[in-house]
Parts: structure tokens; sequence; C-alpha cells
């Protein structure tokens, strides 16, 4: 299978020791990625492990639970061991809950590890610095944010998703920080926001492929979010100091997404671009594709 363009980001930073022990990919292969969180082995569908083989066969059936997909939104878990009563996951000085869904997701993706680190960096540079996080699903970039002293506005759609993250706030001692927890569609807060005047310097976005807001408003990634992008641009009027966009859409790849800040964002001085291929590596070092990612750090100008 083809690798993703450019010099991917791992889970791991180079240099760096890894972002979380709680967390290895074991294996991956034949459209299928066997993880662990914790002390607890899951094995769950993965597309962009189509095309490859499974380096440790004998290593699966070791797995807690498997995930089987009903259909491309839903599915069943089956477990073979019962989860532990407190099933959670330390990252950067953070404790997320982990839960199964019945999408296949348990509340964290680990490929945003290296997007967590970064956030923080860029946060401590510019303490008080307003961010902006949309999409933001449990608050792992959140809390990455809030540990950086910026003031946070956390937005999802979905109202349980929210209180998720509100949580893992309280599990990682972060409650007290100034973080703004909104249900709401993306589009919509984002307009009006700038109808009150509101202005951010800091954006995270994570933008599903396909999405409903809390009152059944559409998201199709490649209908809305170049909009989005225009509109945000006038929520930065003040001052642009960075961005994190990352998208696990098979189409947008990162220079595509590239492309779309910089249409938003005519003025970023190139050298400000980071944009590359996600990738998670399991213990073996083989390379998973995991999305991709455009980052625009700070620059003398801030757009």
């Amino acid at each position: 299978m083809k690798q993703p363009s450019g010099q991917p980001i791992s889970a791991e930073t180079p240099g760096r020791s890894p972002p979380s022990r709680d967390y290895e990919l074991l294996d991956f292969g034949a459209g299928r990625k066997l993880e662990r969180f914790g002390d607890v082995i899951i094995d769950r569908p993965c597309p962009t492990a189509d095309g490859y083989q499974q380096h440790t066969p004998p290593q699966w059936g070791q797995a807690w639970g498997r995930f089987e997909r009903a259909t491309p939104l839903r599915g069943s878990w089956h477990w073979r061991q019962a989860l532990p009563d407190d099933w959670s996951f330390a990252a950067l000085g953070c404790r997320l809950q982990l839960e199964p869904t019945a999408s296949g997701q348990i509340g964290v993706f680990p490929e945003q590890f290296a997007n967590w680190q970064w956030i923080t960096e860029r946060c401590r540079e510019f303490p008080g610095t307003r961010v902006l996080n949309l999409f933001a699903y449990t608050g792992g970039s959140t809390l990455a944010a809030a540990s950086g002293e910026a003031s946070v506005t956390h937005v999802d759609a979905s109202a349980s998703v929210v209180r998720w993250a509100r949580r893992n706030a309280v599990r990682s001692g972060l409650e007290s920080k100034p973080i703004r927890w909104i249900v709401e569609d993306a589009l919509t807060f984002v307009r009006r926001e700038h109808k009150r005047g509101r202005s951010y310097q800091g954006l995270i976005l994570d933008p599903p492929s396909y999405g409903h807001g809390p009152k059944g408003q559409a998201w199709k990634v490649e209908r809305d979010l170049p909009p989005l992008l225009h509109d945000l641009a006038e929520l930065t009027r003040d001052g642009l100091r960075w961005i994190v966009l990352t998208c696990h859409t098979p189409e947008y790849s990162a220079s595509r997404l590239k492309a779309l800040v910089r249409a938003a964002w005519p003025r970023i001085d190139e050298d400000r671009f980071e944009f590359h291929g996600q990738i998670l590596r399991s213990v073996a070092g083989a390379s998973l594709p995991a999305g991709a990612v455009v980052r625009v750090g700070p620059g003398p100008d801030h757009v």
C-alpha cells in the first residue's frame, strides 16, 4: 500500500519520550488494528490497514474485545474479558476516560498525541491565547491547550460527548481552567461568534466526513469545510497565532487541506506551514497511515 506523502508525523515525537506508556499499536493488517490501552487489548476495523499483512498473528488472540462493523457507522463489541471498572488512559499529564461506543471508537485518537504536544507548546509560548476547538470530541486537544494556560472554547454537536470531555477535565485536574463547553453545530456557532464580535488566536479542527448538529444540521466535509474556514478567518482578524487542522477523510490529503487553509488565509507566510500524513507506529516499527494534518505555526505578523 502506498504510504502518505511527505515526512510523516507519528504518535511519538522524534527525540522525546513516548507521549503515553498507556498506548501501543501492537499490530495491524487485513483491514484491522490491534491496540493496547492500559492493560486492555482491542481488535477493531481500520480501513487504512487494508492491503497489509498482520505481522504477529498469534498476538491477535490476546485481544480482550473485538469490534465488528454492521454498517459504515455502527456495529457491536464482543468481549472475551470484562473491562476494568475504571478504564482510563494517561497522556501528557492528562487522564481520559475510555468507553467502547457503537461506532467502534473508545474516546481517544492516538494519532493526535503529537498534535497535543504541539498545542501545549504553542499555548505556553503565548499564555492566555484564545483558542477555539471545533469538533472537539472528548477533549484531548482542549485539555492540551488548557494545560498551556490558554482560554479555550470547546465545541461539539453531541451533548453526551461534551459531558464526557468535562469529566476528562475533572480527571485531569483542569476543571478550574478557563474552558467554555458548548453543544452546537460548528458552522452555526462560528457565525454567531462573528455576530457577537468575538475573536480567537488559536484554532483546532478535526472535522468528520459526515455528521449532524444538535438540531439535525447536516455536515458534509466537501461542502462545508471551505466556508467554515473562511468564516474562521473572520474570527481571527485580531491576529491568528496558530492552526491545527486534521482530517481522516481519505480524499483529503495534507496538501489538499493546506490549499483550503491557504485560500481562507492568503496572507499566511509559506514558512509557517507544516503539512504531512499522520502515522501510527507499531511496536515492530511498521507505519500505519492515520489521516492528514496541517499546522500553521506562529509568525512575526500573526496574520
